[in-house]
């Protein structure tokens, strides 16, 4: 009997400073591997600005423009490194990806890369309240609130996986119990400013992990997965 496939997730991939940090000050990101200085230059001209205070799930507000950094323009692959037996490859981890929900802020930066287009030919679905203006065809803008959002990105999905990206559209995922997945490369650097990822959540989450793996050059990659809280008693 042939195996059911697995359903359809919403996922996390990001690298992250030892103190928690997607990007430095001023959208730094020349302290990821691989980050040369065209792509730190890339990064700090294309993201808009300081991040902005943004609604967060449960709240009547829409998701608005996500000002906040990319934080995954260099990753283990990116940087040239064989991932351990047991680790996500970047590679990997986009095989199973049907759809991006993404940050303005990130889009902006990644679209400033030009032909340097990680994503094929995979809808990418960018939360902005803003006009949005693309030379590929499969970038179209979304609002509305992150569940709305998020099951959008389900939908373009076509039964595979959803890649979350943006610190602010994580956060907002996350508290609403949207999120199944989170990988997490850490790189060995404490930053000691800058835009955290998981800082500004409403609450607290449980995580269960699922597995870690040391990379060559220090990095270690954390596997874990988000636990539901129970229903509540009517």
């Amino acid at each position: 009997m042939p195996i059911p496939p697995r359903p359809a997730q919403v996922r996390v991939y990001v690298a992250c400073s030892l103190d928690g940090f997607i990007a430095g000050p001023d959208h730094d990101l020349s302290w990821l591997p691989g980050a040369d200085g065209a792509n730190t230059d890339a990064a700090n001209t294309g993201a808009e600005g300081s991040a902005t205070p943004e609604p967060h799930a449960g709240s009547a507000s829409s998701v608005r423009d996500i000002e906040a950094p990319p934080h995954a323009v260099a990753t283990p692959a990116d940087a040239a490194a064989t991932p351990p037996a047991g680790a996500v490859g970047f590679e990997q981890f986009l095989g199973d990806v049907g759809a991006l929900l993404m940050g303005r802020g990130t889009y902006d930066v990644v679209a400033g890369f030009g032909d340097a287009w990680a994503y094929g030919d995979r809808p990418v679905l960018v939360a902005t309240h803003r006009e949005l203006e693309s030379p590929r065809a499969q970038v179209r803008r979304v609002s509305g609130d992150i569940r709305d959002l998020v099951g959008a990105a389900l939908t373009a999905a076509a039964g595979k996986d959803v890649y979350i990206d943006g610190g602010n559209l994580i956060r907002q995922a996350l508290d609403a119990e949207l999120i199944d997945d989170v990988i997490v490369t850490l790189v060995p650097v404490v930053l000691g400013a800058g835009h955290a990822l998981f800082a500004g959540s409403k609450r607290r989450h449980t995580m269960e992990f699922l597995g870690h793996h040391s990379f060559e050059g220090g990095m270690v990659q954390l596997h874990a997965r988000p636990r539901r809280r129970a229903p509540q008693a009517p």
